[in-house]
Parts: C-alpha cells; structure tokens; sequence
C-alpha cells in the first residue's frame, strides 16, 4: 500500500498494492496494522456504511461535532465518484480549505479523513456503489452540514450545475462561514 498524504494535514490517498493474472485481481483492502503505521496513531472502526447512487447525486458536505465527530475511510466498490473533504478544523492553518479525489472502482484507491472534516462526494458514473468505515457511530443531534456550492469554499464538483441531484435536506444546508462548527 502507498500511502500520499494530501495538502490537507491527515487525509491520505492510499494505493493498494494490486495482484493480477489472467484470472482477476487481489488486493488488501485493510489491513488495521498497515493503516496504523501510516497514520501514526491507533484506530478503531465501528461502523461500515454504504450507498448505492446515481450519476449526479451528490451526498454532502457533511459532518459530525464533537464528541460524536468521525473519521472515516472511504471507497468506491463500482463506479467512479469525486470525493471532496472540507477542513473544518477551526484552529487548523488550512481551515476551510479542499481536497477533491476522484476515487474509482478502476483505480481502487482510498481517502482517508481524520476527525473534522466535513465529506461529501458526487456521482460521475451511470451508478457507483461507495463504501466507508466510520471510527464513531453516527448521532443525529451531531450532524452537521456546509452547502455544497458555496462560492467561497470554491469546489469544482466536474458536473454542470442542472446534472446535480441533492436531497432537500442537502440543499438547505448553510453556507461555511454561518455553519455550527
């Protein structure tokens, strides 16, 4: 496994260590030692989740406060998404700052987000099926949520605007500067 960590102080690209002949392919997908060595620090994952979505649903930007708060691995298992995490971290000096990845049953790479961050991607193919592990379980009262289009987060989601499908409850999200960190 590669491991390149983003401009975004603990995200990580990971690039697994592909094994192919003419019957198909393997790959270690996790390995909780591995991923510790990279991280530098322990971590339990509670909680895998999953989505089916179609080309253009976009899901996010969304996070957890507090003491609720997650960090997450994620993956696409068929498909291709742009993955996209915002710094949400208010003493951070890249504090409402970007990455975007484009993360692809093809290029089976992973992205990994520490504790806040908020995470949303947007779908580029007919379907993808996205996977992530999650390091706290999910609690409604946490949830927190950015706009995706806010003009001063400035993330070029690759789709014209009128391809996008975004739930009610996305679009009515509050822009970055007026969010409840």
């Amino acid at each position: 496994m590669i491991a390149e960590e983003t401009h975004l102080k603990g995200c990580f690209i990971l690039k697994p260590s592909i094994f192919e002949d003419k019957r198909g392919y393997f790959f270690e997908s996790y390995n909780q030692k591995k991923f510790e060595d990279i991280l530098g620090e322990q971590i339990t994952f509670v909680q895998d989740n999953q989505s089916l979505s179609d080309y253009g649903v976009l899901r996010g930007l969304h996070f957890q406060r507090g003491q609720h708060a997650q960090a997450k691995l994620v993956r696409v298992l068929s498909g291709k998404v742009l993955d996209v995490a915002v710094d949400v971290r208010e003493n951070s000096s890249t504090f409402g700052e970007h990455v975007a990845i484009e993360l692809s049953e093809e290029n089976k790479k992973q992205f990994y987000l520490p504790k806040g961050f908020a995470h949303g991607f947007v779908v580029l193919s007919k379907t993808a099926v996205f996977s992530y592990k999650c390091d706290n379980y999910y609690n409604k009262a946490s949830e927190g949520g950015i706009i995706y289009n806010d003009v001063n987060l400035n993330i070029d989601w690759q789709l014209p605007k009128n391809k996008i499908i975004i739930s009610e409850r996305d679009s009515s999200l509050p822009k970055f500067e007026t969010t409840e960190l």
